[in-house]
């Protein structure tokens, strides 16, 4: 071989050597090394496929869910609605407060407030009316490009006869159906098999899965096995439309000043009754800090919330029976209840069943139903 070429062809096998042992290094780590894949999509789709709890779900709702009264010279008609944003603002039917003359809203701790209308359809059975007082309270989350499919398990929340924050489990059991009532044009309806009776009409469908709003409960047929709901895609910019345009000093709550509340003892204990009940209930899946806020101020005053909490932070399971209710001349109500719980022991491993009685003293503060004292006996 001619010396002149040596030189180069000696370079080149070399560096083809080289690179045959790195590649064959490179292999072997392959092999050997496990692959960490991080994908935020992967991520996202993992976490979005968790289903949430069914009873936190609910609980959380019914802090957005009202009854609302819609009055006139002949009668009263008793829808429900929902907050949707932080203005106060909340969606219900049209039908529901058509004709009348006052609005007014019922929250699950039993006050009321006067509504002015903020927007209401004339062919399309929404509307959306206001209580400035309720603005930056707990909002349910209405969805605005989600469309249910047949199949989709589903909450009616709403107040039917009067039973505020009654909930229906269910299906979406048809979709796109079209019809017509009371002057009413209902299009692309979502046909669902939970019950929609008087006193349902504008409270929420909500997706089992997400918790969020994907329809506003309209009408159902009259033997109660059929109701249908109207999607929230179909509205949703109807109604935010609504909502930007109103300004608060341009509406007409009407007869403000003339609303007087004039419950009945019945509608006094079962009001009350509701604010025992979302108290024990808010205990036993750990919300301590809406236990905490049904308490007046003498009690918040007397209890931190961090004492509060110590309190019941070793309850690890919590039943309670149907209550007794006592209402004296000056509307206090005493509730008592027969509750069940087991409490996690702090020195020694494992839970001791106890039975505590409690009753709880309930009367408004403020125009608001809290409680004023809490005393137990085991």
């Amino acid at each position: 071989m001619d010396k002149k070429l040596r030189g180069p062809v000696i370079m080149s096998v070399t560096l083809v050597i080289i690179g045959i042992v790195v590649l064959i290094i490179l292999n072997n780590q392959l092999l050997t090394d496990d692959v960490s894949v991080n994908n935020p999509m992967i991520n996202e789709v993992e976490s979005s496929n968790e289903t949430l709890d069914l009873k936190t779900i609910i609980h959380n709702a019914e802090k957005s869910v009202v009854q609302i009264e819609g009055q006139n010279e002949q009668n009263t008609k008793t829808g429900s609605g929902f907050l949707y944003n932080g203005k106060g603002d909340i969606i219900t039917n049209a039908h529901v407060i058509k004709d009348a003359d006052v609005i007014n809203v019922r929250t699950a701790n039993g006050h009321i407030y006067p509504a002015a209308v903020v927007g209401t359809g004339e062919e399309t059975d929404i509307a959306v009316v206001r209580v400035p007082q309720l603005a930056d309270q707990s909002a349910l989350t209405l969805e605005e490009d989600t469309k249910a499919e047949t199949g989709d398990e589903v909450i009616a929340l709403g107040s039917p006869h009067g039973f505020q924050n009654t909930v229906t489990l269910g299906i979406i059991s048809g979709t796109e159906r079209n019809f017509t009532v009371d002057g009413f044009n209902y299009e692309n309806a979502y046909q669902i098999s939970a019950q929609i009776t008087e006193g349902n009409s504008g409270g929420p469908l909500i997706n089992r899965a997400t918790g969020h709003v994907i329809g506003v409960n309209a009408v159902g047929t009259s033997d109660g096995t059929i109701g249908f709901s109207i999607p929230s895609n179909e509205i949703y910019d109807q109604v935010t439309s609504w909502s930007n345009e109103a300004k608060n000093d341009q509406l007409d709550f009407k007869n403000t000043n003339d609303i007087t509340r004039t419950e009945s003892p019945e509608q006094l204990a079962e009001d009350a009754e509701y604010v025992a009940d979302y108290f024990f209930e808010s205990i036993s899946i750990r919300d301590y800090v809406g236990a905490y806020t049904l308490l007046g101020s003498a009690m918040q005053s007397a209890e931190s919330y961090p004492d509060f909490r110590e309190g019941y932070i070793h309850y690890v399971d919590l039943h309670y029976s149907d209550f007794k209710s006592d209402v004296s001349e000056d509307n206090q109500v005493k509730i008592t209840a027969e509750v069940t719980a087991e409490v996690k022991q702090q020195e020694e491993e494992g839970t001791e069943e106890k039975q505590i009685t409690y009753t709880l003293t309930i009367d408004r503060e403020n125009d608001q139903l809290k409680i004023m004292q809490i005393s137990t006996d085991e």
